[in-house]
């Protein structure tokens, strides 16, 4: 039976976004994505093998290097605007076939009097820019925390910004929200950690309508929480999130991560975007040609690995809205679309004329 495409307008994809997510999935609609956007996490790590600040070059030069060695791997790549971007397109180290997200907040942005996140845009970029570039996807990371209203106030307002953006220029939009310290708390607190799975969880039921992919925290420790309870907790964020949702990786060792990608695609995740568990041991390596040759042997590896795992495991993002591929591809488009498409509907249309009825 025909499916009218008024299902898939229904959910928000239109041309641009529909194109994207196409673009930055594997052929059977799930996401094995890598992240190398995060400025400051890479600038630190550089700081502490090199003993000073990383140069801008050398910082270009360790983007293109994780570009070019771990992109060809993946479904789609984040990069940020400012090293990341145009170098990767200039010197051809982003693959054709490799979709492409940008980052669109500023990294290490600013914070209140309690020491809560306060987003901003990345100066001199943002929603146009990125649609400009030619780019599938815009990617907004907005730190969030239920329990600091001040700062959550300020965040649902900078991601309302940025969906709005977004939804006037017609293109894809991935939301990241991450659980943070605050009112003078440690990461390694019991207090943090106690409230973790809750917070990515309300996290999710909050916020997660305010985007097209949504981008989510491992909802505890391993460890700490039993594998029942973690579980339990995964499938809560399922629950809770409206939209097809990945696995980040915050940072911890690989053997970790794969183990939490293990548990969030049995319930329901449709992929991953990491970063640093992939590659956060790069700048250890020595020279320039260990670094390269480790990327393209042990990191490289950890993308297959997951890549291949999240492709037989990952719910596809259609199947997560109760669609099939077969629903898909038999999907009606009715003539006259383009006299519909991002033009506003307005009381001075009659009887279609205006919209080539």
């Amino acid at each position: 039976m025909t499916t009218s495409v008024t299902r898939l307008l229904g959910l928000g994809l239109t041309p641009g976004k529909l194109r994207g997510l196409q673009r930055i999935c594997n052929d059977n609609g799930t996401m094995t994505m890598v992240a190398t956007d995060q400025n400051s996490s890479l600038i630190g790590l550089a700081k502490e093998v090199l003993k000073r600040e990383p140069t801008y070059d050398e910082m270009v030069l360790a983007k293109n290097t994780l570009t070019r060695g771990l992109a060809p791997l993946a479904s789609a790549i984040l990069v940020d605007g400012y090293y990341g971007a145009w170098n990767a397109m200039a010197s051809m180290a982003l693959p054709r076939n490799t979709g492409l997200l940008i980052r669109v907040e500023k990294s290490g942005g600013g914070k209140n009097k309690v020491g809560a996140p306060l987003g901003c845009f990345e100066p001199g970029l943002g929603v146009r820019k990125i649609k400009l570039m030619g780019c599938d996807a815009v990617k907004l990371l907005a730190p969030f925390e239920p329990t600091e209203p001040a700062s959550g106030e300020h965040q649902l307002h900078f991601i309302q910004q940025v969906y709005e953006d977004c939804r006037q220029h017609d293109i894809l939009l991935l939301l990241e929200t991450v659980a943070f310290a605050f009112g003078g708390e440690k990461k390694e607190d019991d207090k943090h950690k106690g409230r973790k799975a809750e917070t990515v969880i309300e996290s999710a039921r909050q916020l997660s309508r305010f985007c097209d992919i949504y981008k989510a925290e491992f909802p505890g420790y391993i460890g700490r929480e039993s594998d029942s309870q973690l579980i339990a907790n995964l499938k809560a964020l399922n629950a809770a999130s409206e939209r097809p949702w990945v696995l980040l990786s915050a940072g911890v060792d690989y053997p970790e991560y794969k183990k939490q990608v293990q548990m969030a695609m049995d319930c329901g995740a449709s992929g991953i975007l990491g970063g640093r568990a992939f590659w956060k041991e790069y700048f250890l390596q020595g020279d320039q040609a260990a670094r390269e040759k480790w990327i393209k042997g042990e990191s490289a590896d950890r993308v297959r690995e997951l890549s291949e795992f999240v492709r037989s495991k990952a719910t596809p993002w259609y199947k997560w809205y109760g669609l099939t591929m077969e629903q898909i591809r038999d999907l009606y488009v009715a003539e006259g679309w383009h006299f519909r498409y991002a033009e506003p509907f307005t009381a001075t249309d009659t009887a279609g004329e205006r919209w080539g009825y």
